[in-house]
């Protein structure tokens, strides 16, 4: 049973109508101290486009980007295109990605609250390193402990979120954490526009006040309660159950409490977890945990948010407006998420999905037309076009903080049965951050090749991720998290994989339970 193949995967029966409970004050609350650790992410998203942007930072660790930028008859496209620049952004996400891998059996032997305070204590010793930093060596140390906080929380916060939340509002109570990202990277646009003022030294506050965030998230490590999942898993039933009466309210949870046992015997059958995702009845699981996060970093999102100052600089805009600009971005941003908290679980995961790739595809080729019809390398855009092209980039990224920002973590850490939930969330964070390091170290040297192109070349994936989401994604809205199995094999694609599974795993089976019979008839 070691590699956990004749196991079924998730709960033999569909239980959900017999769940009882309501939203209690403790779940929200537990909710919104885990979602805290989202602001970490998004702060770093949000101050290291407006640091690289500032004169101060570029002439004491970049100074041939800082000479590039006072040439005034450089390329426009390529003002700020240096490897090194890039890695000082890039670095983080290649750490995080390396420590979600390790934040996966953590996460799962120790629980999730140990994998919240291992992300809050690695943040908050990077944020001490930058804010310091007197050469790039100690500013590149500084940022890949910022990223063994992001592939700890990363990895814990969603499962944790999922978890906590009963079925029907699981989707707006998860997409708490992407509202504290957003409303992180806002945060950050606001610093930065503010310390840009404090010359030499304001970006050293900019990148210093990540340690706030950072304290919030390790005392919320420390005072959260574990989720009855993990206590189940842990072999802790009866204090598993406690939690989940207190989260639900009611002593009522008979049929929920039978799902989580049934999944933490199974689970803890399972002694190697990453060998058993690859197995054929968790392909449609594995494909979601590869793909939904592929897609998102695809949709360009981050390109904007990392460079917005750097962007809207190449485009003509002055320093103070571009970091403005940037700033109105990430303003729209965080309010968009609240769309999403209000609509996921009524109009369902699929439909926020395709409405908001279909407005993203429209924004990213108005943008692509308006640069390479009024921008090129030696000319600006006029006062009009850089506000219709700031228009229509809020309206991109309205589209995404209703859909592929947050349902990119909330789809991911709602599919995957307990016995592969930390194994599939490790798996999604380590492709997220995969991505999100290459684009982040590519799309200064993109924007220069590409040009107006690179608006195109982001479209041409919306479109590719818009369709898969048609076709392959099955609606989650108000499925119990143990039960979501049950969706694969009810799916027009996905039954023809996971069914054969099901027969061989029954013909196993079926031996013994005539053994069974006879024994008892005997």
């Amino acid at each position: 049973m070691a590699g956990g193949s004749m196991a079924p995967a998730g709960v033999a029966k569909e239980r959900a109508e017999q769940y009882q409970g309501r939203v209690t004050f403790f779940v929200v609350i537990a909710c919104i101290t885990a979602a805290v650790g989202g602001s970490i992410f998004g702060y770093d998203i949000g101050i290291s486009g407006g640091v690289t942007s500032m004169d101060e930072f570029l002439r004491e660790f970049f100074h041939r980007v800082y000479l590039k930028k006072q040439h005034a008859h450089e390329n426009n496209y390529c003002k700020y295109d240096d490897q090194g620049l890039a890695a000082f952004t890039s670095s983080l996400y290649l750490a995080g990605l390396v420590a979600s891998l390790v934040a996966g059996p953590v996460t799962r032997i120790y629980g999730r609250r140990a994998s919240i305070i291992c992300g809050g204590i690695s943040f908050l010793i990077g944020a001490a390193l930058n804010a310091s930093a007197i050469n790039l060596a100690m500013l590149l140390v500084g940022r890949i402990m910022l990223g063994v906080g992001i592939g700890f929380g990363n990895q814990a916060v969603p499962v944790y979120l999922s978890e906590m939340a009963p079925a029907h509002l699981r989707g707006g109570l998860n997409i708490m954490f992407q509202l504290a990202t957003t409303s992180g990277i806002f945060t950050a646009n606001m610093v930065n526009y503010g310390t840009q003022k404090l010359k030499p030294w304001g970006w050293r506050l900019s990148l210093g006040l990540a340690a706030f965030p950072a304290l919030l998230m390790t005392i919320g490590g420390i005072l959260l309660p574990e989720t009855p999942n993990s206590l189940m898993e842990q072999g802790l039933h009866e204090k598993g159950r406690k939690v989940l009466e207190k989260i639900r309210g009611t002593k009522n949870v008979d049929a929920e409490f039978q799902d989580l046992l049934d999944a933490s015997e199974l689970a803890n059958s399972i002694k190697h977890p990453f060998r058993n995702i690859l197995e054929r009845r968790n392909r449609p699981q594995l494909v979601i945990a590869i793909f939904m996060p592929t897609f998102q970093i695809l949709t360009g999102i981050n390109s904007i948010l990392f460079y917005a100052p750097v962007l809207f600089q190449s485009m003509g805009f002055g320093r103070n407006a571009s970091l403005y600009s940037s700033a109105l971005t990430g303003a729209v941003l965080c309010s968009s998420t609240f769309i999403s908290i209000a609509t996921v679980d009524r109009l369902g995961r699929r439909f926020l999905l395709i409405s908001g790739g279909i407005q993203m595809i429209t924004c990213q080729v108005i943008v692509a037309i308006i640069l390479g019809v009024k921008f090129g390398d030696d000319k600006q855009l006029s006062k009009g076009f850089s506000v219709l092209v700031v228009v229509v980039i809020c309206l991109f990224v309205v589209a995404f903080g209703w859909s592929w920002g947050p349902l990119g973590w909330t789809v991911p850490s709602e599919v995957f049965p307990l016995e592969t939930r930390s194994a599939g969330q490790s798996i999604t964070v380590a492709v997220n951050l995969f991505f999100t390091f290459v684009i982040a170290q590519s799309f200064l040297s993109m924007l220069c090749s590409f040009k107006y192109g690179i608006f195109l070349f982001f479209a041409g994936w919306i479109t590719i991720m818009t369709i898969f989401v048609a076709a392959f994604l099955p609606e989650t809205k108000g499925v119990p998290i143990e039960e979501m199995i049950f969706l694969w094999r009810k799916h027009w694609f996905w039954k023809r994989i996971v069914a054969v599974d099901s027969e061989d795993e029954n013909r196993r089976q079926s031996p013994s339970m005539e053994m069974g019979v006879t024994s008892r008839v005997a």
